[in-house]
């Protein structure tokens, strides 16, 4: 029962905070930043390795939370963090709607992990998505999954507590703002 107000708290709160893809604060974007690369740091202890794929990858991108729930519709949202050669160049975002048998609500993590720049160049343009839902959740910690895409993107999904069951289609979308302006921007 805790753990379902905590994902349902986490979905109004996420669903408030999507006006913008990084937070609006300094002390919020550090905090982001902060709670992405422990995120990394714990998904290692569980699956050690994860973080030295990451981060010997092109780029990567860490959600350290994404809320989710649904009846019938579903939505979710979370906050990221984009790192490309070892270093941090923005903040990202992911929506996700859906449609289908579902019930319930859920909190988990998500790593996408990018082969080389045409991928990265993908996920920044909004061009990355994927949704073909079928789980079932009830948990307080969790495991990781991992789904590979082609294209030179791997994403992995780690849940973090609640309890949901689907059967779904949607569409998830993601959306990229640099960390700082680009050449372009500053003129």
């Amino acid at each position: 029962m805790v753990s379902t107000r905590i994902v349902a708290l986490a979905l109004v709160a996420g669903l408030i905070g999507a006006c913008s893809t990084a937070p609006a604060t300094q002390e919020g974007r550090d905090e982001l930043v902060r709670r992405a690369a422990a995120a990394l740091d714990e998904w290692n202890s569980d699956a050690p390795g994860l973080q030295t794929f990451a981060r010997q990858s092109y780029a990567y991108a860490m959600f350290p939370a994404v809320a989710k729930g649904g009846v019938g519709i579903g939505a979710a949202h979370g906050r990221g963090v984009v790192w490309e050669n070892g270093e941090h160049i923005g903040y990202a975002d992911v929506s996700h709607a859906s449609v289908g048998f579902q019930v319930g609500g859920q909190a988990y993590q998500v790593l996408v992990v990018f082969d080389d720049k045409a991928g990265l160049d993908r996920f920044k343009q909004g061009q990355l998505d994927f949704s073909a839902d079928a789980s079932g959740v009830i948990v307080e910690g969790g495991y990781a999954t991992t789904v590979r895409f082609s294209r030179g993107v791997t994403i992995f999904a780690r849940p973090l507590g609640g309890a949901m069951g689907e059967a779904s289609l949607g569409a998830r979308w993601f959306t990229f703002e640099p960390s700082k302006p680009t050449a372009a921007a500053a003129r």
